[in-house]
């Protein structure tokens, strides 16, 4: 990974400012939301923190629409971000991978913009101390500004027309990484001030390191090309990192370099990980960077979504890993055939 090293103290809000100062057609919408969703990330650390000393840690007998246990940290990211949204006006409607349907927000009848989110990725890691984050995107509206449309239509929209995407990541440090489509940066919490400092500006993945994360023990159900590509990466010296929590193990091949692997197998044909809460916004940042990701044939920010909780494999990291992957699948689908 390369980056540049900030010379001087820049909170994320000072820095989206001056960026904006540069686009004579800037509104400030954009550094509100942002600054929305960071308070948020704020108040989700601070729970995070103290899971092990209130009474947050656990079920709460409830399933979500992927008919997946609830955490109760679940639901309060969930409320947290829903409530730092709301009050700014700007957006019309929210979608989460803990909500059935889009949910509209007070206020946000002229809002020009929808969010997407997971609230808390890899919230099965809680309890054990493991780093667990946030996922979120943002889309234009496509629909009348002032309209009563389904949300649905300004939800389904491929990744290539984000106008943002981010995560935060709550572990040793709290650490925020966005992008807008001009690089990708890095801010870290300072805790005794209440800021996101900027730490690295406009991440590179130089594709160094020889890494793969993926969950192997699932590997008897893959096909035969993902259970090669693996074989080959561990013959090849690769080491394997893998923490259970997409957003950690991102992270870390997003600064060290490397690829997540989360293929479909014979359980789950279309994979398990959400086009729209998790694939595409990730996509999208690692592109910035350099990156590459799939589902094996396509592009993921190529992809148009039909349903709000589609699922897509995914094979994300640096783009000569994600190169060997697509040949080797393309390779295999025109043997196949003949």
């Amino acid at each position: 990974m390369t980056s540049q090293t900030p010379d001087r103290l820049s909170t994320v809000t000072q820095f989206i400012l001056e960026r904006e100062r540069d686009r004579p057609n800037a509104t400030g919408d954009f550094t509100a939301l942002l600054n929305a969703i960071a308070l948020a990330g704020k108040r989700i650390s601070h729970d995070v923190n103290r899971a092990g000393i209130a009474d947050i840690i656990g079920l709460t007998g409830e399933t979500n629409i992927q008919d997946e246990q609830v955490q109760k940290l679940d639901m309060i990211a969930n409320t947290q971000l829903e409530r730092a949204l709301a009050p700014t006006g700007l957006v019309c409607a929210i979608g989460s991978e803990e909500e059935d349907e889009p949910v509209q927000l007070e206020n946000g009848e002229n809002g020009r913009y929808v969010v997407l989110y997971d609230p808390l990725d890899g919230s099965s890691n809680i309890d054990v101390g493991a780093p667990i984050g946030t996922i979120f995107s943002i889309y234009k509206r496509k629909t009348p500004v002032g309209s009563t449309s389904n949300s649905l239509e300004d939800m389904l929209q491929p990744g290539r027309d984000l106008a943002a995407s981010g995560y935060m990541i709550y572990g040793s440090s709290t650490m925020l990484a966005y992008t807008t489509g001009e690089g990708v940066h890095l801010f870290t919490l300072d805790p005794e001030i209440g800021e996101f400092i900027l730490t690295n500006s406009d991440l590179k993945d130089d594709g160094g390191a020889k890494v793969y994360s993926a969950n192997e023990g699932h590997s008897l159900t893959w096909d035969k090309v993902d259970l090669e590509w693996v074989s080959q990466l561990k013959e090849e010296g690769y080491s394997s990192r893998y923490i259970g929590s997409l957003v950690a193990d991102f992270h870390r091949n997003l600064l060290r370099g490397g690829i997540f692997a989360y293929p479909g197998n014979s359980a789950a044909p279309n994979g398990k990980l959400r086009l729209l809460y998790e694939a595409a916004p990730l996509a999208f940042i690692m592109e910035q960077a350099g990156g590459s990701a799939t589902d094996g044939k396509r592009r993921i920010l190529d992809i148009q979504p039909t349903e709000l909780h589609q699922r897509t494999p995914l094979y994300i990291g640096s783009a000569s890993e994600v190169e060997r992957i697509i040949k080797m699948r393309a390779h295999t689908s025109t043997t196949a055939t003949r």
